[in-house]
């Protein structure tokens, strides 16, 4: 190997990371920042009652998924090479928060099953989707 090959081999890597966590990092603050909102605005219940309306709940599905899809464009626009293999791993990591959040919260009663699950479902095809569009628009 050269010494630039060396060089250059962790500042891909770098730039590689700094992709992902800023697909999660928007994902998680445009998210969590409608959701506090829309407490705020008492359109949702507070926190510790759960949330049992299923048009709320869809609600809460629409937005998450257009941010999800989001975060994957951003990590495609920020990735060094392979933007789409950064996007797939974005939705592998979400894909494993999703099933972990359905684990934890499953017998807590904070709402229906079906939305935790929609979540960690939808997030990797969500993400590869995000990737694609940034593809797509790069390529043209």
């Amino acid at each position: 190997m050269s010494d630039l090959t060396l060089r250059t081999a962790p500042l891909r890597i770098g730039r590689s990371v700094l992709a992902v966590i800023a697909g999660f990092a928007a994902v998680v603050v445009l998210s969590t920042g409608v959701d506090a909102v829309l407490h705020a605005a008492k359109v949702y219940p507070p926190p510790q009652q759960g949330m049992h309306d299923p048009l709320l709940n869809l609600l809460a599905l629409a937005y998450r998924c257009v941010f999800t899809l989001a975060g994957g464009w951003i990590t495609a626009k920020l990735a060094p090479n392979t933007p789409l293999r950064h996007a797939f791993i974005l939705g592998v990591l979400g894909l494993i928060a999703g099933t972990a959040g359905v684990i934890a919260t499953w017998n807590l009663g904070l709402g229906p099953h079906w939305y935790p699950i929609a979540l960690a479902v939808t997030g990797l095809p969500l993400c590869w989707l995000g990737g694609a569009l940034a593809v797509r628009r790069r390529a043209s």
